[in-house]
């Protein structure tokens, strides 16, 4: 959206310019990852959101609702269902899980119990929970079922958001780029589950992110300006 009003004064001091437009990273992720072409962006990194916009410049979202009510498929949501499948496994109503031990090592924690308590102080803000993320895809790939099955539940949440981010947006059949950032793409296990169900939905393949957003910034700045230009062919100077 546009609304030079709210732009801070210092922003217009550093850069000075005839249109501004503020806008989330959303946008220029998605245009970032696809060219700046019609298309949808999953983003998982601590949060996730499904995010997309079509050729007559319409845009839609999916997910994105924070922490407490939803970010499937985002780092932080991965750490807590591994923290409530090591709970269970603790009280001995849920299946052994190597995520018991993980998180307790990583926290120092007497027991599971613990871990829990501690999450809930100031020492551990919202990153640093999401930042364990990483343990879930280790103790997949080391065969943990309990940690695949959490990676795979996180790859359909996220290929749902953008299905339903695409049915707003695209006919079937009409072509939509569609793609992915953020940390949590990188466990392998996520990522093909993710893209295998995306085309499954949608017979479309699913791209690795063509440029980051900073290049997406400027991809919408050329637009703004009424300008057709790609970063990677811009002339010297543009």
């Amino acid at each position: 959206m546009r609304d030079e009003a709210a732009l801070p004064g210092y922003a217009r001091e550093l850069v000075a310019a005839e249109q501004y437009r503020i806008t989330n990273d959303a946008v220029i992720a998605l245009l970032g990852a696809t060219g700046g072409e019609p298309g949808v962006i999953a983003i998982s990194g601590t949060g996730s959101i499904a995010y997309g916009r079509n050729a007559e410049g319409r845009t839609a979202r999916a997910g994105g609702w924070g922490y407490v009510f939803g970010d499937e498929g985002g780092a932080f949501d991965l750490v807590r269902q591994a923290l409530r499948a090591a709970l269970r496994h603790e009280e001995g109503w849920g299946h052994s899980t190597a995520l018991r031990e993980a998180l307790l090592e990583v926290t120092g924690a007497a027991n599971v119990n613990d871990v829990l308590h501690r999450f809930y102080t100031p020492d551990y803000p919202r990153a640093r929970i999401a930042s364990y993320a990483t343990l879930v895809d280790e103790a997949a790939r080391q065969g943990d079922a309990i940690a695949r099955d959490i990676l795979h539940g996180a790859g359909q949440a996220l290929a749902t958001f953008v299905a339903a981010v695409r049915r707003q947006l695209f006919h079937r059949g009409e072509r939509a780029r569609i793609s992915y950032i953020g940390g949590v793409f990188r466990s392998e296990i996520l990522r093909e589950r993710f893209a295998m169900l995306v085309q499954l939905e949608s017979d479309a393949p699913v791209h690795p992110p063509a440029m980051g957003p900073a290049a997406g910034a400027l991809i919408e700045a050329y637009r703004l300006a009424g300008l057709n230009i790609h970063p990677s062919n811009a002339p010297p100077g543009v």
